[in-house]
């Protein structure tokens, strides 16, 4: 038996190095950058049959064959290059999206190539269509990223293979096997603060990027005992004053940022417009100088084209000509690219230490209150957020304190037809306030052990 362990083990390993050789062959494929002094944008975009693949033979929602068609893509590929004619697109294939005899998603594959060979987007997978662990087994989800993997290097030919992959959520064992097994190095495999909306919660993790512990994928790992080798990456960039409400609370929508649905198609044109450059500028602006680098990231679901009001797919390229036009040297790379660029810079978490201060927006039904002032840091050990009305000169009160010095575990496995809804990394105080323990305290009130911890990376609070 100790033989069979070995010989698979060898096997495994020889797997992983050729699936490493054959990512490093893709000439289009650059992170020889450095993301230092960077301002970087993603952009993805999901096709998919079903709003939710539960399972590769069980759906949960509608069928959206009828807004998946060449002539959407065209149209969002257009307004991204009208607007930055070198920029990238990750595009994230569903598994049913992949296999689909019907005649707009043959014609849609084919002209998907033509963008990876045109523009040098990538073509990816995202399994279950967003919350493949709130619905499969970590196995099955392994599953069907290698299958669906095959199949995509069967679609684009040439030796392609994606360097990284679309998930929504995925929980540490798949990003263990991403890395381990398939030799992908990168993830957007966290949705940062989502809790009561869509079809799954993960709130507690950092939302720039870090190495997930094999505990919890929202934890950062701790050491190299607890370590992914899996950059795990948001895939929304939100008003954090708006993100800090469970839900759809107090009228407000918590996943509101640069978001197609929540800005623009909800607040209009041009509140959402001014909604998405002032949750921009709050990366590009001051949280650029304190962090080194501003990143922003936003998800554009294909069906959105022809499902939300006709002049929203316009605003994508409204919002990036005015970030180049206010910041002219931002880059819009393919999210795999940002995410080795980070590796290469970025051994272990032990170096991160973001700090992000924000005010209210204000924008007409945005709900971002202006007098509020929302701070964040985030680090290896722990993730903190003070908020204070800074019109009153507030004294500023924890209103979140995840820690990922804890032991943290995940849920069991899900089955298709016994979903497990919450995968969140929620401990000593959840800005969601679903808890009694979730009341904001001031500073003075951490315990003693608490404040030397986060004197490490925040002294500035004391």
């Amino acid at each position: 038996m100790k033989h069979i362990t070995l010989i698979l083990v060898a096997f495994a390993a020889i797997v992983a190095t050729a699936n490493a050789a054959a990512l490093a062959q893709d000439p289009q494929f650059n992170s020889d950058w450095s993301v230092k002094g960077k301002r970087v944008v993603n952009i993805n975009s999901v096709i998919r049959v079903n709003q939710i693949e539960a399972a590769r033979n069980l759906n949960v929602g509608n069928d959206e064959a009828d807004l998946h068609t060449v002539e959407a893509a065209e149209l969002f590929r257009k307004a991204v290059s009208d607007a930055i004619p070198e920029a990238k697109v990750t595009w994230a294939f569903s598994w049913l999206a992949l296999q689909d005899e019907r005649p707009n998603y043959v014609a849609l594959r084919k002209k998907i190539v033509e963008f990876h060979r045109q523009y040098g987007d990538e073509i990816t997978f995202i399994p279950g269509a967003y919350f493949a662990p709130m619905y499969n087994s970590r196995a099955q989800v392994n599953q069907d990223i290698h299958d669906a993997l095959k199949l995509i290097e069967d679609m684009v030919g040439d030796g392609y293979r994606p360097h990284g992959i679309v998930a929504g959520f995925l929980a540490a064992d798949n990003l263990r096997y991403l890395a381990e097994e398939e030799g992908i190095h990168v993830a957007q495999g966290t949705i940062w603060s989502q809790y009561g909306i869509d079809n799954g919660d993960g709130d507690g993790s950092l939302c720039y990027p870090y190495y997930p512990s094999l505990e919890h994928a929202c934890k950062a790992a701790q050491g190299p005992d607890d370590f992914v080798d899996c950059v795990n990456l948001d895939g929304w960039t939100c008003d954090f004053l708006c993100a800090r409400r469970f839900g759809f609370e107090d009228g407000a929508n918590s996943r509101l940022g640069v978001g197609p649905i929540e800005a623009y198609n909800n607040l209009g044109k041009e509140n959402g417009l001014k909604e998405a450059m002032a949750v921009t500028r709050s990366h590009f602006g001051e949280n650029f100088d304190r962090n080194g680098f501003g990143w922003v990231v936003v998800c554009w679901e294909l069906s959105l084209t022809g499902a939300l009001k006709p002049y929203v797919t316009g605003c994508l390229t409204d919002w990036l000509k005015q970030i180049r036009e206010e910041y002219p040297d931002a880059i819009v790379p393919l999210m795999s690219e940002f995410g080795e660029a980070w590796r290469k810079e970025n051994p272990n978490n032990d170096a991160l230490n973001y700090k992000f201060v924000q005010r209210g927006t204000g924008v007409d039904g945005a709900h971002s209150e202006p007098n509020l002032e929302l701070q964040w840091f985030m680090n290896q050990k722990f993730r903190l957020a003070t908020l204070r009305d800074w019109t009153k000169d507030e004294e500023p009160k924890i209103i979140d304190f995840t820690r990922y010095d804890l032991p943290a575990r995940e849920p069991e496995d899900a089955k298709p037809d016994a979903p497990s809804r919450n995968w969140s990394l929620i401990n000593r105080i959840n800005m969601k306030h679903r808890r009694p323990e979730d009341a904001p305290i001031p500073v003075s009130e951490l315990t003693d052990e608490e404040k030397a911890l986060v004197k490490e990376k925040a002294p500035e609070l004391f």
